[in-house]
């Protein structure tokens, strides 16, 4: 889409909006856990240290003895990832992670398409309101010729009551109007992270033209949809629990060794002490758990499948998403051609019914009713426009992105 006010906005959503904030922030946890999972695989060092005073009370003499005890040491443990659990670990908290910033993507395209279905239909509105005061000018000058040949004897109180019916209405129909563009204006301001009270935008009643639309756009763009990306790396963190889950079912072997120093001094005596030990430690393995090691595979395994129908899911909604946009995109632009001709039509069927009431041949019900068709034409006209512009952001959306304008396209949507 082609326009750079729409083009600032969404760089203003970039950088203001909360909702994107937020999405950033949980993809920074995802990352942080990775590296917690990843730090498994390297020895674990731990220095300890420990300063005591006590005393003691000799019964034979009744005196008492100050003992100071100072110790100093440290550990080094490491477990050899002998079954792959530290190795499905990572990879789960990888995979959630790339899921995590695959959600990030599909909320800013989310928040880009909403923002250009919002501005679309505020220029929508834009247009509706340029007509209308079209159409208000329009009226007001029939009411003053309807007032005047009222006056002159050549038309009926009833012809001014219908002129002024109608003036009123379709002014009443442009306050409407203006308040549903307030109420988008608003809801603009609050995507792109704004206060509705200082924020606006100026009025534009020209409607951006609808993109081409590349024929292929379903085979080569659906595999970009964030979506499905995440859809699939979950399922592929599911797999990756199934293995840490299979390997609770051996023993963990730690290597581990430890060493330090250990000294008392008191009235009575001064010592120093070293300690080591070196060895590997063999963790306790359950024999008999009731069948919670079973249990919890069944479960990573039942989790699995679930990933694996949401991923399925996920790309039959997407493909199927496309296609009603595209379905919709080429039928909207057949309408567009006939109700090019409607309006047309309605012009020229005013312009005859004003004509005629002119000269006398006709009463201005019928000059009414041309008028009324036509301003509806008119409209809807615009409707349909908007709505085309709509489905080509729906379409982007739905692909995932855009597309390049070299790629081959349709026929009928331009």
């Amino acid at each position: 889409m082609q326009d750079e006010q729409l083009n600032a906005l969404e760089e203003r959503i970039e950088a203001n909006s909360p909702q994107l904030a937020a999405a950033l922030a949980r993809y920074d946890q995802s990352r942080a856990m990775v590296r917690r999972a990843r730090a498994d695989f390297f020895p674990q060092i731990d220095a300890t240290g420990s300063a005591q005073r006590e005393q003691t009370l000799f019964l034979q003499n009744g005196s008492y003895f100050d003992y100071r005890d100072y110790a100093a040491g440290g550990t080094v443990s490491w477990e050899p990832d002998l079954w792959g659990r530290i190795r499905n670990l990572v990879s789960a908290a990888r995979s959630g992670a790339q899921a995590s910033i695959s959600d990030l993507a599909a909320l800013r395209l989310s928040l880009q398409a909403e923002l250009g279905d919002d501005y679309f239909q505020l220029r929508g509105l834009d247009a509706h309101i340029a007509i209308l005061r079209q159409t208000i000018s329009a009226y007001r000058a029939a009411l003053e010729l309807t007032q005047k040949r009222f006056a002159g004897g050549a038309s009926s109180e009833l012809d001014v009551r219908r002129a002024s019916t109608q003036l009123t209405a379709t002014q009443s129909r442009l306050e409407q109007e203006t308040a549903d563009r307030a109420l988008m204006e608003h809801a603009i301001a609050v995507l792109i992270g704004e206060e509705p009270t200082i924020f606006s935008l100026p009025p534009d009643s020209s409607m951006v033209p609808v993109p081409v639309i590349p024929v292929n756009a379903p085979s080569t763009l659906l595999q970009r949809r964030p979506d499905v990306a995440a859809a699939e790396r979950r399922m592929a963190a599911a797999n990756a629990r199934i293995g840490v889950a299979r390997a609770a079912f051996f023993p963990n072997i730690t290597l581990g060794a430890s060493g330090g120093s250990e000294t008392t001094i008191s009235t009575l005596l001064s010592a120093g002490t070293g300690v080591w030990a070196l060895g590997p430690a063999l963790a306790t393995l359950a024999i008999f758990d009731g069948g919670r090691r079973f249990a919890d595979l069944e479960a990573t395994h039942a989790a699995y499948a679930e990933a694996a129908a949401n991923y399925r899911q996920a790309s039959l909604q997407a493909f199927r998403e496309v296609e009603d946009q595209l379905a919709l995109l080429n039928h909207l632009a057949d309408a567009s051609d006939r109700q090019s001709e409607a309006v047309s039509a309605a012009i020229r069927t005013n312009q005859l019914a004003s004509i005629q009431y002119r000269e006398g041949a006709v009463d201005y019900l019928q000059v009414v009713t041309a008028q009324t068709a036509e301003l509806q034409a008119r409209e809807d006209m615009i409707t349909l426009v908007m709505r085309r512009l709509v489905a080509g952001i729906d379409l982007v959306r739905a692909l995932g992105g855009g597309w390049q304008p070299s790629q081959p396209t349709s026929n009928g949507t331009g």
